[in-house]
């Protein structure tokens, strides 16, 4: 940057979508206050934003005050039974309507998620607003698509686990 002042960033996590590649691949938990030593570093934040689902769970409750405690506004959307007797909780559109939003209004958007769903919206945001993208996945469950539209891929690896 030419100025002097820090890059402003703004942060959406898809929190169904970390726990199930993290625990797929590694067979371990996401490091959530590591990831936000590195993605605020040098950085002033505008939002932080966790998306998780409401299951009503003392632990998941639990988990959920300590997204808050590290700084992050926790957005739940309830579980919903399918016909099939399945439940999903999907924040997909939620976080594509976040991220647009705020994107103009930071220099950068870091997003956590494997979802290639979002690899339109990391286009969009570059190409309307000119918001630079990283995005921290799970190598192989992260979608060539998303890692492609991100200026900068960062790999959920050891150094993100507990």
């Amino acid at each position: 940057m030419s100025d002097s002042r820090p890059e402003t960033v703004s942060i959406f996590v898809d929190v169904q979508n970390v726990y199930y590649t993290c625990r797929q691949v590694y067979g371990r938990n996401f490091d959530y206050n590591r990831f936000w030593a590195e993605a605020t570093r040098d950085r002033q934040l505008v939002s932080a934003l966790a998306y998780a689902t409401d299951r009503g769970d003392p632990k998941q409750q639990q988990f959920q005050n300590i997204l808050r405690a590290i700084g992050f506004t926790v957005l739940l959307k309830p579980m919903l039974a399918r016909l099939d007797g399945s439940a999903k909780a999907d924040w997909d559109v939620g976080i594509a309507l976040d991220v647009f939003e705020a994107a103009p209004l930071c220099d950068r958007v870091v997003l956590v998620s494997g979802d290639g769903d979002f690899a339109l919206l990391l286009q969009r945001i570059k190409a309307r607003f000119g918001t630079t993208t990283q995005v921290y996945g799970v190598t192989d469950l992260t979608a060539a698509a998303l890692i492609a539209a991100a200026d900068d891929f960062v790999a959920i690896d050891e150094r993100f686990l507990l």
